[in-house]
């Protein structure tokens, strides 16, 4: 997408919020964070800090991410505010406290920022840029820093990559733009380190093949093959050795069966039950997500259900042939 002048207004505003606060800042992303959500945080944090600010950076770190931080870069959650912080808020809602991790926002009276390319975003901040246009809530970052007369360096451009490559599918996904190479072309001249991204995504333990041995168990093709489906339990786990974190690129994995327009990975806690969905053409994973009081993009969404796995299995499979119903209509 083209910059508009309001996009640009907009960030202006982000920029001039965050340098004039001289108080401690403090950046959140979503719970369960990507790649996205992790370089996002990254790479303001490296940015905030090189300008000499107090900068609280609370986020646990998937295990498939850990080679991404410095060690001691990213916080513990915040059990409480720091004095005259601000709150930056990336890649997710900040009037979603309940989806924002690290701190408890529902309890923050101060300055919030928000950043975010999502489209059920409410758009209530302090200051804010919403912009679902933008395939990556990084190249959004890296507009900010432009905004505020950052230079990018290796060690900001790195993580900034990285957010970039994986919310495009290493662009293959068709929210790609032609500002999106153009970003990823500037944080390559800046020094960022695709090869050794790369090198380091492409590698699994030993627990991502075994679990996914037992995964492939569960799998189904469901409305003439439209939708491939699969789910994860802590049973499975245990008897893989794995962990959740293992779990978190299966869902692509089914996303590249032959003629798949939906896929499904559902992870069973018990009393709770997690949906990850990845669709394309005229289906909508978002719309999907959101009847299940989720949210996300069209084309990856995800949420979770306070229920356990028969009852949200019967609402999720219900929300599915709504969708199926809806995009055969459209087509």
């Amino acid at each position: 997408m083209t910059r508009t002048p309001t996009y640009h207004q907009l960030m202006q505003q982000v920029a001039q919020t965050l340098l004039s606060h001289d108080g401690p800042i403090v950046v959140l992303s979503h719970e369960n964070p990507d790649g996205d959500a992790l370089g996002s945080v990254l790479g303001l944090a490296r940015a905030l800090r090189g300008l000499g600010r107090e900068v609280y950076a609370p986020m646990a770190t998937p295990r498939y991410l850990a080679f991404v931080p410095h060690s001691g870069e990213l916080d513990e959650p915040l059990t409480s505010w720091p004095s005259g912080a601000l709150a930056a808020v990336l890649d997710v809602d900040n009037n979603d406290p309940s989806r924002v991790a690290g701190a408890d926002l529902s309890v923050f009276d101060g300055p919030v920022v928000n950043i975010d390319h999502h489209g059920t975003n409410a758009r209530q901040a302090t200051a804010g840029v919403v912009e679902p246009g933008i395939p990556a809530a990084a190249m959004m970052v890296a507009d900010l820093l432009g905004a505020m007369n950052v230079p990018l360096t290796p060690a900001i451009a790195t993580p900034l990559m990285l957010g970039l490559v994986t919310d495009t599918g290493s662009f293959r996904f068709d929210s790609v733009t032609p500002e999106t190479f153009e970003c990823a072309a500037a944080l390559r001249r800046a020094g960022a380190d695709l090869g050794w991204l790369s090198d380091q995504l492409g590698r699994n333990p030993r627990t991502y093949y075994t679990l996914l041995r037992e995964v492939l168990g569960t799998l189904e093709f469901l409305h003439g093959g439209r939708v491939v489906q699969a789910h994860v339990t802590e049973a499975m786990l245990e008897r893989a050795g794995a962990a959740w974190d293992d779990v978190e690129n299966y869902v692509g994995t089914l996303r590249n069966a032959e003629g798949a327009e939906l896929a499904v990975m559902l992870k069973d806690y018990g009393d709770r039950v997690k949906v990850s969905l990845r669709s394309r053409g005229a289906l909508s994973a978002q719309n999907i997500a959101v009847a299940l009081g989720g949210g996300g993009h069209v084309p990856a969404a995800g949420a979770t259900l306070n229920l356990r796995y028969p009852e949200a299995r019967t609402l999720l499979d219900a929300a599915i042939a709504a969708e199926l119903e809806r995009a055969g209509e459209v087509g």
